[in-house]
């Protein structure tokens, strides 16, 4: 059997960042031109998101911190903590929502039990520490010390893919294996003050959050909704080396993420898919037709906006996509898998519904897959 997706569970910190109140934080910092006060509020405003996650607990605006550390909310100052600091922070959060998300994997497939794990696969972008998420998660959740580990890092948006491309790829090895992937990205904490279009841009779309996937072979009992993994191909487009980047500053992780990079989606999104579809030519003849579900990292509206209008999919197809960036934001690498739990949740119009999951990241890397929801 083919591998699968048996299930998608998500953890998300309890503070929830309030895009209004967050746009008025960024706005109104020192040092900000006329033109960059411009920016935040049009990028926050346009964004398409109404709230975020956040595990930065002085950025609610709402209390003031006795000892800030990212914001200062009796001065209104937004503060500039060093990387190690901002890694302190990820160090901290992230192993909690790590092991969250996981732990709801698995308490949603009782038919598994912690044993049954042969591969844990954690990925993230936003921090570095060691033992890693994947030690933690054998340890804490009485998994085999046996249990094969790995770490997919610092690879952006698109991660999630190499994760599940090695489940899948662990399953055909082995048809008894039980993968547990879990991604994690701590965004919120790089976030900063600048008069930097791409900075303004990150500070206006990125939040935290987890999300755990189990992948197996191994038949799924009835009454359970799958994905079933048809294939995942990955491509680069000729242009975009420079347009989409994350880099290690002083002050946390930097991200570059011009203006061109919907323009370089949408010259490119239609040759990055033909390797998707060579081995079922008929569903690209009328993709929105032939497909019925689709699950797009929402890297902003504006990428949306694109791969809809190129593709020619209809509004209620990106509506998963465009959900989630309304009540999460861009969660790095965990968004599309926020976006495929919500499908496999929905109802199914028809039987076997076939679903395409795509994401963009550094490089310009667009990362594809291609699926079939199962009913049983």
């Amino acid at each position: 059997m083919p591998a699968h997706v048996r299930t998608i569970q998500t953890a998300v910190p309890p503070t929830v960042l309030d895009q209004s109140v967050a746009r008025e934080i960024f706005a109104t910092q020192d040092g900000l031109t006329r033109l960059g006060q411009r920016l935040v509020r049009t990028s926050f405003d346009v964004s398409g998101i109404a709230t975020r996650h956040t595990v930065v607990t002085d950025l609610d605006g709402l209390t003031p911190a006795g000892d800030p550390v990212f914001y200062d909310a009796e001065a209104g100052a937004l503060l500039q903590p060093s990387t190690r600091t901002r890694n302190d922070v990820y160090v901290q959060a992230a192993r909690t929502l790590f092991i969250e998300a996981a732990q709801r994997a698995l308490d949603a497939c009782p038919e598994i039990n912690p044993s049954d794990v042969t591969h844990v696969v954690t990925v993230s972008c936003t921090g570095f520490y060691a033992p890693g998420p994947d030690y933690e998660i054998v340890r804490k959740l009485g998994l085999a010390s046996t249990t094969q580990r790995y770490h997919i890092g610092f690879m952006g948006c698109y991660g999630a893919f190499p994760a599940l491309r090695a489940a899948a790829a662990f399953c055909e090895a082995d048809p008894q294996a039980v993968v547990l992937l879990v991604s994690c990205e701590l965004c919120t904490i790089h976030v900063r003050s600048s008069n930097d279009p791409d900075q303004i841009v990150a500070s206006s779309v990125f939040g935290d959050g987890a999300a755990a996937a189990i992948v197996t072979a191994a038949e799924a009992p009835s009454g359970t909704s799958t994905l079933t993994i048809n294939k995942l191909a990955s491509d680069l487009t000729p242009v975009g080396e420079e347009d989409m980047a994350w880099t290690i500053g002083d002050s946390g992780f930097e991200m570059v993420l011009s203006a061109a990079v919907p323009k370089i989606i949408d010259t490119y999104i239609e040759p990055a898919l033909a390797p998707l579809f060579a081995d079922e030519p008929q569903l690209s003849k009328n993709l929105s037709e032939g497909v019925a579900r689709w699950a797009i990292h929402p890297g902003g509206r504006s990428i949306l906006d694109k791969v809809e209008s190129t593709l020619g999919l209809s509004a209620s197809q990106l509506e998963p996509s465009r959900r989630i960036l309304r009540d999460y934001g861009n969660m790095s690498s965990a968004t599309v898998l926020f976006v495929l739990k919500e499908i496999l949740e929905q109802p199914a119009a028809a039987p076997d519904e076939r679903v395409c999951a795509m994401a963009f990241g550094p490089g310009l890397t667009v990362e594809t897959g291609l699926f079939t929801r199962v009913d049983r």
